[in-house]
C-alpha cells in the first residue's frame, strides 16, 4: 500500500512540500481549463465582461472582472478563464496562511487541508470554471484570514477584513453570511472586541466598498437584490423590483413531507460535495483502528488549534450549513450555495483524518482523476456513460458548430434562452446583434439592452431567425413563419439536419425558425 502522503512527504522541507501541493493543483487546473469547453453560464458571464457595470440582472459585478481575459482573445476559453484561475490560486495561498495561523503547524496537516479544500467537487469546479463562487471563495478566505489576525494579533485588521467582505459582496451576495460567522467567532474567542471600535469600523468599510452596487441597485429598481432574494427564498417579490425580475415564478416545498424530503436531499448533496473524500471521513474510526490498533482517529501531531482559529473554523463550517438547512425547508437549495463551508471544514477534516492520511490523500487524488476523465469525456465522448450522467455534454457539446451555422444565416439570429444566446455570442463574437427574444423563457441581462441589443417588436421590420428548443414554432404576434430547420446534436457526431434524429437520444434538439413581418414582401 502507498504511504507517500504521510511519512515520506513529511521529511521534505516544508516549503517544497507546499510548492508541490500548490503547484500541482495549479498546473492541473490550468490543464483542465484549457481542455474543457466553455459552459453555458460561463459564456453568459464572459459576455458581461465586454460591458462592465456595477451590477447585472443575476449577480453583482465581480465575476465579470474575472472574465476580462475574453477581451484579450475573443472566443478563447482559456483566456476567458484566466482571471478565475488566478483567483483560485490566490485562494489556496490565502488558505495556507490562514490554516497555519489557526494552528495547523504540522506540515502534513496543513498540506492535507489544502488538498481537501482543492479536491472537493466544489473546490474542483470553482478552481476551473469561472463563476461568482470563484470570487466568493477568494474573498471568504481573505475575510477569515484577516478576522483571525484581528482576534489574535491586531484588532485594526478588522479594517482589512471589512475590505474583503465588501469585495465579496461585489462578487456574490452570499458573502453576507460572513457577518454572523465573525460575530460567533468574536463571542467565542474574545467578546471584549465588541467593546472596541474596530469591528464596527470594519463593518463600515465593508458597506463603503459594497456601496457602488447598492447605488446601482437603487437606480435599477433593486433588480439584482430582488432577483436573488426571490430566487433564494422562493418568495414572490412583487412590484418592488424591476419588471424583468418580478416575472420569474418562484417555488419551494410546501407540505411537511416535501420539507423533510428537501432537507434530506440537502444533507445528501452537501455530503456528496466531498466526493470520495467522504468515505475516509465517515470511516475514519474503523480505518484508524485497522491502521494502528487505535479506537479513534487521532495521532501524534504538532498541530494545536488556537482559540481564535478553532472558533472561526467551527463558525465558518457550521453556520452556512445550518442557515441553508433552514432555507431548504422553504426553497430549493442549489448545491453550491453553502459550499464556502468547505473552506472552514477542510482543516477540521484534516485533523480528523490524521491517522488515515494515506486514505484521505488517495480519495482526494481519486476525485481529481475522476474529474480529469470527465473533462476528457466532454471533449472526446469516450466514456460509455448513461444519459443521466452526461450533463457535461449537454452543457458544452455542439455549440461551436451551432454558432457557425448561425453565423452563416441570411438574416439576424435570436435565441429563446439566455444560455443559447451566450454560447452563440461566445463562439462567434461577430454575432453582435444576437440577443434573447423576450417573453419566451426566463429573463436575463440580455433583455435590458446593456450587453446586447434589446429587441423591440415594434421596430423589427426585417426577416430574422429564431433559435429554440421548442418542438413547435412560437407564435409571435405580427410575424409569420416562412422557413423551418431542425438540428440534432448526437454524442460524438457533428450536428445533423433533418426531420428525424440520427441517434436514439440526442443531447440537443434545436429548431431554427425564419420569420418575416406580416405584410412584408
Amino acid at each position: 500500500m502507498m504511504h507517500f502522503p504521510d511519512d515520506s512527504l513529511s521529511r521534505l522541507d516544508g516549503r517544497w512540500l507546499l510548492l508541490l501541493v500548490l503547484g500541482g493543483l495549479a498546473i492541473w487546473r490550468l490543464a483542465i481549463a484549457a481542455l474543457m469547453p466553455v459552459t453555458q453560464d460561463e459564456a453568459y458571464y464572459f459576455d458581461w465582461a465586454r460591458a462592465l457595470a456595477w451590477g447585472y440582472f443575476d449577480h453583482p459585478p465581480g465575476v465579470a472582472l474575472l472574465g476580462l481575459g475574453v477581451r484579450l482573445e475573443p472566443g478563447s476559453v482559456f483566456m476567458a478563464r484566466l482571471g478565475g484561475l488566478l483567483a483560485g490560486l490566490a485562494t489556496l495561498v490565502v488558505l495556507e496562511r490562514f490554516y497555519r495561523h489557526c494552528g495547523l503547524t504540522d506540515i502534513r496537516d496543513r498540506t492535507l487541508a489544502l488538498m481537501l479544500a482543492g479536491a472537493t467537487l466544489a473546490g474542483i469546479a470553482s478552481g476551473v470554471i469561472t463563476t461568482p463562487d470563484s470570487v466568493l471563495a477568494l474573498t471568504w478566505a481573505l475575510a477569515l484570514h484577516e478576522a483571525e489576525r484581528a482576534l489574535a494579533v491586531d484588532p485594526r485588521r478588522w479594517i482589512t477584513a471589512g475590505i474583503a467582505i465588501g469585495l465579496g459582496l461585489l462578487g456574490k451576495y452570499t458573502m453576507f453570511l460572513i457577518g454572523p460567522v465573525l460575530l460567533l467567532a468574536i463571542l467565542g474567542a474574545n467578546w471584549r472586541s465588541l467593546l472596541t471600535r474596530w469591528p464596527y469600523l470594519g463593518a463600515g468599510v465593508a458597506l463603503l466598498v459594497f456601496a457602488p452596487n447598492l447605488i446601482w441597485n437603487a437606480q435599477n429598481d433593486w433588480l439584482t437584490l430582488g432577483f436573488q432574494f426571490g430566487h433564494g427564498f422562493a418568495t414572490e417579490i412583487g412590484g418592488a423590483v424591476a419588471p424583468e425580475a418580478a416575472t420569474i415564478e418562484q417555488s419551494g416545498p410546501e407540505t411537511s413531507g416535501e420539507r423533510a424530503a428537501s432537507l434530506l436531499e440537502y444533507v445528501g448533496v452537501q455530503i456528496a460535495l466531498w466526493g470520495l473524500i467522504a468515505l475516509p471521513i465517515l470511516l475514519a474510526p474503523w480505518l484508524g483502528r485497522r491502521e494502528t490498533g487505535a479506537a479513534t482517529p487521532c495521532s501524534m501531531s504538532d498541530s494545536r488549534l488556537t482559540l481564535p482559529g478553532r472558533t472561526l473554523l467551527l463558525a465558518a463550517s457550521l453556520f452556512p450549513l445550518g442557515f441553508f438547512a433552514l432555507v431548504a425547508l422553504i426553497s430549493d437549495v442549489e448545491a453550491n450555495w453553502p459550499a464556502m463551508y468547505l473552506l472552514g471544514a477542510a482543516p477540521l477534516a484534516a485533523l480528523w483524518l490524521r491517522r488515515v492520511r494515506r486514505w484521505a490523500w488517495m480519495a482526494a487524488l481519486a476525485n481529481l482523476a475522476l474529474a480529469t476523465f470527465y473533462v476528457i469525456h466532454a471533449v472526446t465522448v469516450a466514456l460509455p456513460l448513461p444519459d443521466s450522467h452526461n450533463r457535461i455534454l449537454r452543457e458544452t457539446h455542439g455549440f461551436a458548430e451551432l454558432a457557425e451555422i448561425a453565423a452563416g444565416l441570411d438574416a439576424p439570429v435570436y435565441a429563446d434562452r439566455y444560455q443559447l444566446t451566450a454560447m452563440l455570442r461566445f463562439y462567434r463574437p461577430d454575432l453582435a446583434a444576437t440577443s434573447q427574444w423576450p417573453g419566451l423563457s426566463r429573463p436575463s441581462e440580455y433583455l435590458r439592452g446593456r450587453i446586447a441589443p434589446r429587441i423591440d417588436l415594434q421596430t423589427v421590420t426585417t426577416p430574422f431567425w429564431l433559435l429554440t428548443r421548442f418542438g413547435a414554432p412560437p407564435q409571435i404576434p405580427g410575424f409569420s413563419l416562412t422557413t423551418e430547420r431542425r438540428l440534432f446534436d448526437c454524442p460524438g457526431q457533428p450536428l445533423s439536419e433533418g426531420r428525424e434524429s440520427p441517434c436514439r437520444r440526442p443531447l440537443h434538439r434545436w429548431s431554427l425558425y425564419r420569420y418575416k413581418r406580416d405584410g412584408a414582401r
